[in-house]
């Protein structure tokens, strides 16, 4: 199926920008930046903005969601938005009773840790989306040039919410089931994956230039468990895209023993987190672009270590045939807004 005629990508506005060219293998003479958790509580604008209000309902209110969404572009000057939601939305748009406590995170009503459980999970209706994909059109209406990218749990990390009923540090319960009831496990992974697939699918189809694959509980497995019973639902995930030509990028933290396989589910780019350097990264997965791998933990660091830091990453990062630079996770909420401001000057003075 190709893109709408007046998408960014099919039009033209998008296609030649800093990321596009950079996430299809080019290098530009600039190397794009942009920050995982961009859009969010890092800024004084979004905390006034957000004062109170519940966080599940400010991703499906489309006027809020946009204006979040463009404040870091506005802020920082980064080359790239990125949606604003959350990697619950589709499940909670697909009838799943899900809340955001604050300071913990998703919390489910009732878990699904049974063959009956996943049974009884709902099929999500593209019409559910419809706030996602009037947000992703008002962004889209105001970042001209400039890239969307659009975003989605992936499978694993969705299922371990489900599973766990809210975060967990191990995914104890999670693996347990993976290996007691593998065929509703099996299920349970096609229904997260086709979930975040549509949510991925409605982005792109609204305006998104790029998508994201998060997966940020894929470090709890063994490179067997991920590559016999995870994989081939991350690769399900990003096939819902595959037709549209958008480039898709797979980010997961803790995925250095099995970096190699990240490429098999259908990856353009391969996101990778601080604790594997970029050259290292480029010798497991050759002829790929790579993003990151800024330490988030350095932003609080004095500006002498920080600079030194991501002239390392800068370094290491010219061995791929592309670079998109961004942090090794997401951008922690107390991060100084200056901090990331004089961070994306950098990396456009570099080159």
């Amino acid at each position: 199926m190709p893109l709408p005629a007046d998408h960014p990508l099919a039009a033209g506005r998008t296609a030649s920008s800093r990321l596009v060219t950079a996430a299809r293998g080019i290098r530009p003479a600039t190397r794009p930046v942009w920050f995982m958790r961009q859009a969010g509580r890092s800024l004084p604008e979004y905390r006034e903005l957000r004062a109170g209000g519940d966080m599940l309902q400010a991703c499906l209110t489309p006027d809020l969601a946009s204006e979040i969404t463009l404040q870091p572009v506005r802020r920082h000057g980064v080359d790239a938005a990125v949606f604003f939601s959350d990697i619950v939305v589709p499940v909670l748009l697909a009838g799943v009773g899900v809340r955001i406590v604050t300071g913990k995170g998703p919390v489910f009503d009732e878990p699904v840790r049974t063959a009956a459980d996943v049974a009884r999970l709902p099929r999500l209706s593209p019409e559910a989306l419809a706030p996602i994909a009037d947000a992703v059109a008002l962004v889209v209406a105001e970042l001209g040039e400039t890239p969307l990218i659009g975003f989605g749990g992936a499978p694993y990390t969705v299922a371990s919410y489900l599973v766990e009923g809210g975060p967990s540090k191990e995914q104890l319960r999670t693996r347990g089931m993976m290996h007691a009831d593998p065929v509703a496990w099996a299920a349970l992974l096609d229904w997260c994956a086709d979930v975040t697939g549509l949510f991925l699918r409605t982005q792109v189809l609204a305006g998104a230039s790029v998508v994201q694959l998060f997966d940020s509980w894929a470090g709890s497995l063994s490179r067997a468990d991920y590559e016999r019973s995870v994989l081939p639902h991350s690769r399900r995930a990003l096939d819902h895209v595959a037709d549209l030509g958008v480039p898709r990028i797979h980010f997961g933290l803790g995925t250095a023993p099995f970096l190699d396989l990240l490429p098999t589910a259908g990856a353009d780019v391969i996101g990778v987190d601080w604790r594997l350097p970029l050259d290292e990264a480029a010798r497991i997965v050759p002829g790929l672009p790579l993003q990151g791998n800024i330490d988030p933990a350095l932003l609080d660091a004095p500006a002498a270590v920080l600079d030194a830091h991501v002239a390392d990453v800068l370094r290491r990062g010219n061995t791929a045939p592309a670079h998109i630079v961004n942090l090794g996770h997401g951008v922690p909420p107390e991060t100084d807004p200056g901090v990331l401001t004089r961070l994306v000057e950098i990396v456009h003075d570099a080159d």
